[in-house]
């Protein structure tokens, strides 16, 4: 069967009350602030031209809540909006809620280093983080890396494929930060776990005949098109 060309718009969702507090948050959820739905509506404006053939999020209710905001700004109305819990963000078990220099702090001290620039130079892999939130876990919630990637790449490749089967175009994917991060690196080993991905950033990726193609990362330019739309 001839694939047509997907455009994946990834977007992260808009910050967060976890966000702002310096909070761990994955499957917890909290919801966007003024200011960060503020500037996703910005974002909104910014790609209110992009004809967009379906709208995916994770099922998470920030994810969402970004979702619904960007598609309210649009040109088309009709687009549709589905969610999928496989594109969710990382379990971080019982570090969910928690302040993010606590598990910065337990990470460091289980790789016996002082600081992150330390730890940075011993180049972790994003399997290395994942490894270590899963092994000081109490809760036993977080998922093992081949559970987490397997779910990551499937959530997306699924999307991807189901429209490239059909009329292809673009394709809006409202998802989290180390989630798309993630996803970069397995397409491009090369992408390193410390990569930003800012709230309301958007990194395209191209698929097509079951090949995944990064064209931009952490692309926030929409955001400034909107501001001054």
């Amino acid at each position: 069967m001839t694939q047509r060309k997907i455009t994946l718009y990834l977007t992260r969702h808009g910050k967060t009350m976890f966000n702002t507090l310096d909070k761990v948050q994955g499957w917890s959820d909290t919801p966007l602030t003024t200011t960060g739905a503020t500037v996703v509506s910005h974002l909104g404006k910014g790609l209110k031209a992009t004809p967009f053939v379906a709208a995916y999020s994770s099922d998470s209710g920030r994810a969402i809540e970004t979702a619904k905001i960007i598609l309210n700004e649009n040109q088309d109305s009709r687009i549709q909006h589905h969610t999928d819990k496989r594109i969710r963000e990382w379990n971080f078990g019982s570090f969910e809620g928690s302040l993010n220099s606590e598990l910065t702090e337990l990470i460091l001290r289980d790789k016996d280093c002082k600081t992150p620039e330390e730890l940075l130079k011993t180049h972790p892999t994003f399997k290395d983080f994942s490894d270590a939130i899963y092994e000081l876990d109490t809760a036993n919630w977080a998922e093992t890396y081949e559970t987490l990637t397997q779910r990551i790449h499937s959530g997306f490749a699924d999307i991807a494929k189901k429209h490239a089967c059909a009329k292809g175009g673009n394709l809006l994917v409202v998802s989290h930060g180390l989630t798309i991060a993630n996803f970069l690196n397995l397409i491009d080993p090369t992408i390193p776990v410390y990569t930003s991905i800012s709230n309301a950033s958007v990194s395209k990726v191209e698929y097509q005949n079951g090949v995944f193609t990064i064209k931009s990362i952490n692309d926030t330019s929409y955001i400034e098109q909107g501001k001054n739309s």
